[in-house]
């Protein structure tokens, strides 16, 4: 199976946390770092997650949100991920920024042109890239 959303992260589920009707799904990668996703309990079911299984996370472009100077915690955010801008290429309206996280994985974020005026960014920069919970798919 081949997606269009340019963040596809393989890894291995750490814990399956079911609600009511959610379940909170941890992902390791192959790095070391974690990515956590939120997802029906029927889905969970389906996909058959359970603690060691291979896994993927995906994220689109779009759903990915840069920050620069933030500590773990202060957001409500549940993935935010440390890393360095490693590629930044503009376009008309939006940037593709390139993160290179500390276990190696690449995660792509596009953002407005204004934005990364404002957070005044250039490859190099220590940023972090930030995913709501509920915004990660987990393919098997």
């Amino acid at each position: 199976m081949r997606v269009s959303a340019r963040n596809v992260f393989e890894g291995t589920v750490k814990s399956v946390l079911k609600g009511l009707v959610n379940a909170q799904i941890t992902l390791v990668l192959q790095g070391g770092e974690t990515i956590i996703a939120v997802i029906t309990n029927t889905s969970a079911d389906l996909l058959e997650l359970k603690e060691g299984k291979s896994a993927y996370a995906i994220i689109k472009a779009s759903e990915v949100m840069i920050g620069k100077d933030l500590v773990e915690g202060t957001l409500s955010a549940r993935n935010i991920l440390a890393g360095k801008i490693t590629n930044l290429h503009p376009g008309a309206v939006n940037s593709e920024i390139e993160v290179t996280l500390q276990g190696g994985a690449i995660v792509i974020a596009t953002i407005t042109n204004e934005s990364v005026k404002t957070l005044g960014l250039v490859v190099e920069d220590k940023v972090s890239a930030i995913v709501k919970a509920s915004n990660v798919l987990i393919g098997v």
